[in-house]
């Protein structure tokens, strides 16, 4: 998370919020292949899921070069 940060306290912008859903994305899908019949997790995780897209959405349209850095970097896209 801190090589997504634009300053020492950042928290809020679009890129940081990418970064750590996508981590908390990756722990569930770990979790999913242990558990397969968790369905009230899974609706959870389609919500993050969800969010992170809508959050990639406004950056792609906001900031161009930083989505294809941020894609590039956690290998999303």
């Amino acid at each position: 998370m801190e090589k997504y940060k634009t300053h020492k306290t950042d928290t809020g912008s679009s890129s940081v919020q990418i970064a750590v859903l996508s981590e908390r994305i990756t722990e569930l899908n770990e979790h999913f292949k242990k558990s397969p019949k968790d369905y009230t997790s899974r609706r959870g995780f389609l919500k993050l899921i969800g969010q992170r897209r809508r959050l990639m959405n406004y950056l792609k349209k906001s900031n161009p070069a930083q989505y294809k850095e941020l894609t590039g970097k956690l290998g999303i896209g």
